[in-house]
């Protein structure tokens, strides 16, 4: 019995046909594009009401946009340079460069699985035949020539594999922006703590002095018969007491001053600031500030791109459905004899292409897919923890400065009422129409509010530095966004 070419193909296109609608379904498949939507105001909470209502507007990402040398605002000299020790020496600061570097290395690499591939090989073999009859005697065989190859990225895997670790290496760009304005974050907060701890030692050390000048009145009452022992007593306690709080700020300045060390790159050990005038300028926030600056922050650029780049990667998981086809190419000389070895006759070439389709992996590739899509949901949720993270940090800094704002007032009231109050003790204390205690009670009310009066402004320039990292290095609207920036409301979510 024959059987005709028409049968015997029947059977194999009717097994083969699930698995080829199989693979269409899966290649025409596309990963999900672009970001998810997440509502934003055009002002943030705590500046909402400088601006009027408007129409919702997108923000694209404006991570580029210049952010300048935002620390000199500040206007310290001493804060300019140690910034600029920071970017030149941090280590962490140049471990994310490295790693920078490293990403564009792997894109270069993954770029170049596109190209053509040549090399240029020799070769030499000695064997002989397993007939000894056929081949009694070993040969040699000498060869030389060049291969060339190159994968046809008909759909697309190589490109979305090239475009993934792009994305990625911007993503890692972003990440050292983030690292560098994190750094020069705390390099101004270290530095502003210490310049207010420094004005705190200094009035600690008045009080100890003024407590000094009161223990040796008290003494001189004490050897009159004026007073008792116990008073004297009191005020020694007091200035121990006191001498040991200075002892105590003494010890937090040396903590701050090697941690700028760190933070600049130098060892604790060579570096020194010395004690001067806390004379920083505070900067004023404008009024209105647009929650478009937002797109500019460096860690949420990162996150948009890590966000693409799992989209490519699905694509890259999807496309192993399809077949791979290989060209190859081979061209050069092969003889027996390295005399002749490049003799015309000797030449020898060839061309080939491969197909490779895997009918059966055990689920391999579907899994791929499945993990790829599940990176992607990842990053999804990453990018939008970052952004609802952003908007808290900086209604958190805002709120702060408000907040503060009006707390300073309140104790510059209290600083001096208890000044009012220790001057009036100490004057009637002379006089002897109050006690002791009274007047130690009033000089320790007054050094109190003004310690407490200088926290107060040192909370103001942590949250002024707070606030611009917040915003990724300033509140300058970024040039995309200008134009339309009064009464707009933003949607800090599309691509």
């Amino acid at each position: 019995m024959t059987t005709t070419p028409h049968a015997m193909r029947t059977p194999w296109t009717a097994a083969l046909a699930p698995l080829l609608a199989a693979l269409v379904l899966a290649g025409c498949a596309t990963a999900p594009a672009g970001l998810p939507e997440i509502a934003a105001p055009a002002q943030f909470k705590e500046q909402a009401a400088a601006q009027p209502e408007g129409a919702w507007k997108r923000s694209t990402p404006a991570e580029a946009q210049p952010r300048g040398e935002w620390w000199r605002a500040f206007k310290d000299p001493v804060l300019d340079a140690l910034v600029a020790s920071a970017d030149a020496h941090n280590t962490s600061i140049q471990g994310a460069a490295a790693r920078l570097a490293e990403a564009r290395a792997l894109a270069r690499s993954a770029d170049a699985d596109r190209s053509p591939q040549v090399g240029l090989g020799a070769g030499a073999s000695r064997s002989a035949g397993l007939d000894r009859t056929l081949s009694p005697k070993a040969a040699t065989l000498l060869t030389t020539g060049v291969d060339l190859s190159y994968e046809v990225d008909l759909f697309g895997r190589l490109s979305r594999a090239s475009e993934a670790a792009k994305l990625d290496a911007d993503s890692r760009e972003g990440l050292l922006q983030s690292t560098r304005l994190l750094v020069e974050a705390e390099v101004a907060q270290t530095y502003l703590s210490l310049r207010a701890l420094d004005a705190e030692r200094v009035l600690v050390r008045d009080t100890v002095e003024a407590y000094r000048v009161t223990l040796r009145l008290t003494q001189s009452r004490q050897r009159a018969g004026d007073i008792a022992e116990l008073d004297v007593a009191r005020v020694e306690a007091e200035v121990a007491a006191t001498e040991s709080e200075a002892m105590t700020l003494d010890r937090r300045r040396a903590e701050l001053e090697h941690a700028l060390a760190v933070l600049t790159g130098e060892p604790a050990s060579a570096f020194n600031l010395g004690a001067d005038a806390w004379t920083t300028a505070l900067p004023v926030i404008p009024a209105g500030v647009p929650a478009t600056v937002l797109a500019r922050r460096p860690d949420i650029s990162a996150a948009q791109k890590a966000v693409f780049a799992a989209q490519a990667r699905v694509g890259v998981a999807q496309a192993a459905w399809f077949p791979d086809i290989a060209l190859t190419a081979g061209g050069g000389f092969a003889s027996s004899d390295i005399g002749d070895l490049f003799k015309w006759s000797a030449r020898s070439w060839g061309i080939g292409a491969l197909l490779s389709l895997p009918l059966f992996d055990g689920g391999r590739r579907e899994a791929g897919v499945e993990s790829a899509k599940a990176q992607l949901d990842r990053t999804l949720a990453d990018y939008r923890a970052q952004v609802l993270g952003a908007f808290k940090d900086v209604e958190d800094q805002l709120s702060s400065l408000r907040i503060l704002d009006q707390q300073s007032e309140v104790q510059a009231r209290a600083v001096a009422s208890a000044s009012r109050a220790t001057t009036l003790s100490d004057s009637r204390y002379r006089n002897g129409f109050v006690s002791q205690l009274d007047l130690l009670d009033a000089r320790r009310q007054e050094l109190q509010n003004r310690r407490q009066a200088l926290q107060v402004r040192s909370a103001q320039y942590q949250a002024t530095v707070g606030l611009i990292r917040a915003l990724g290095g300033g509140w300058e609207t970024p040039a995309t966004d200008a134009a339309s920036a009064d009464g707009a409301k933003a949607q800090l979510a599309a691509r």
